[in-house]
């Protein structure tokens, strides 16, 4: 079984929470439905699993359900005595196929009976169709390709290497030469075989990277079947943006270029195209800041915007067999930067981060901007040698206007610190994570000193 973080995330939902019901979503084929099945296999005694997809009459439970008691009645009758109460987990998988469950969720949760589960793909595409969500009975948690880390920890890598390099990074110390090295070559694996479970799985079975591609491919065909199933009027527009993302990435400023899809085309008229994409999780678009200054939502330009692969080793294969191979062999003479980029926008957003670009007339343009510690956080990534070259960077940093104390670059030297600048090795991604607000934040008011003053 695949490491996977979100497996902790879950068991932590049902120790924590008695009275709700947990959705993972995420695009397809992340592996939601196996780590559900393992979790639920591992921690209850009986657990009953609904497909939509692959027994759609299933929907006929909860069609004309009148009440809890007529749907679980229902259930019973369907799964009999393996429906115990309190030992029962039972798992909704492909609810976007069902959207009369996830309101009806509720009360389900409400009668108390039985633990729920739920995931989709494609949900942020239907739940916006969705009349009544059950807030206070459902959390959602999105899911994302292995990240990183995870990806070395199904390549052996242990946790005594990555505490070592998590100290370095929090200590902003050089790392060990040959470590440095080995994860500097495990990190451009990465980028050819993605985090997708079946490329990583196929990966670790066969070590063949003919049979990765392949897995690959077949999952970039699968989301061109779901966009012409699941957006019949603007399916034209989808495709071609999706077979876009590559070339535009490899552009010269890396954003979106409305006329390289259609010379008249007008974004008001696509932007439901590219809504499609990424609520489906598909398509990671990075929007463009006026600022870079907290909070950063409050300037975002939304027409302006890159658009990145919602994983690695699918770009690459769109890229084709030809780019991988130059990896593999140290080529110089290709510019890797659009795929460096495309590993650290899925890294920061599978941390938490929503990620925005900064660009400046004046300044220069920054790979990307997040917000971390109530702080703004400039972050270049660089794949070559002169990871030394970045003006924007340190404009940003010289602005007393915006008062911006440290930031990143993320390139393939070793820890290296030059004033505001640290000097990170790609890999060190992994551990730039949201920090979480704590459990309690319990502020003491006291304002009878008003009193006095009457």
């Amino acid at each position: 079984m695949l490491y996977r973080k979100i497996f902790k995330q879950i068991e932590e939902f049902y120790n924590n929470e008695s009275s709700k019901a947990l959705m993972i979503t995420g695009a397809r084929q992340v592996g939601k439905s196996f780590i559900i099945e393992e979790f639920c296999e591992s921690h209850f005694q009986s657990f009953i699993k609904l497909d939509f997809i692959e027994n759609p009459s299933h929907k006929e439970l909860f069609s004309d359900a009148k009440s809890d008691e007529d749907i679980i009645l229902r259930l019973s009758a369907l799964f009999g005595d393996r429906m115990i109460p309190g030992e029962t987990i039972i798992f909704f998988d492909e609810v976007q196929e069902c959207k009369s469950l996830i309101t009806q969720i509720k009360y389900l949760v409400q009668e108390g009976s039985y633990k729920y589960i739920l995931s989709g793909s494609l949900l942020g595409t239907v739940l916006k169709d969705i009349a009544s969500l059950p807030v206070g009975y459902l959390d959602i948690r999105q899911m994302y390709p292995l990240d990183f880390e995870e990806f070395a920890v199904a390549n052996g890598v242990g946790d005594k290497v990555i505490d070592s390099l998590r100290r370095s990074f929090e200590r902003k110390t050089a790392v060990d030469t040959f470590i440095h090295e080995r994860m500097l070559a495990l990190f451009e694996l990465y980028l050819i075989v993605g985090g997708m479970p079946a490329a990583v799985s196929t990966y670790l079975e066969t070590k063949n990277l003919r049979r990765v591609a392949d897995e690959q491919k077949a999952i970039i065909n699968l989301y061109k079947q779901d966009i012409s199933k699941y957006d019949e009027n603007d399916k034209l527009y989808l495709n071609d943006i999706f077979d876009l993302i590559p070339s535009e990435l490899n552009s010269k400023n890396k954003r979106f270029i409305l006329k390289n899809l259609n010379e008249h085309a007008r974004f008001d008229k696509l932007y439901s195209s590219f809504l499609w994409l990424k609520n489906a999780g598909v398509a990671l678009p990075a929007n463009v800041v006026d600022e870079p200054k907290i909070p950063l939502l409050l300037s975002r330009s939304q027409n302006l915007f890159k658009l990145f692969s919602n994983d690695v080793g699918l770009l690459m294969a769109q890229y084709g067999s030809e780019i991988q191979l130059s990896i593999l062999r140290h080529e110089t003479t290709v510019n890797f930067g659009a795929i460096y980029e495309n590993a650290a926008a899925q890294e920061l957003l599978a941390h938490g981060f929503p990620i925005y670009y900064y660009n400046s007339k004046k300044l220069g343009e920054l790979d990307f901007v997040i917000e971390q510690n109530a702080k703004v956080l400039p972050i270049e990534i660089k794949s070559g040698k002169d990871y030394y070259r970045h003006n924007a960077i340190n404009n940003v940093l010289a602005s007393d206007e915006y008062g911006i104390a440290e930031g990143y670059v993320f390139c393939n030297g070793n820890v290296e610190v030059k004033e505001k600048l640290t000097y990170y090795p790609i890999y060190m991604l992994m551990f730039v994570i949201k920090k979480e607000l704590p459990d309690e934040m319990i502020f003491e008011s006291d304002f009878s000193d008003l009193n006095e003053r009457v």
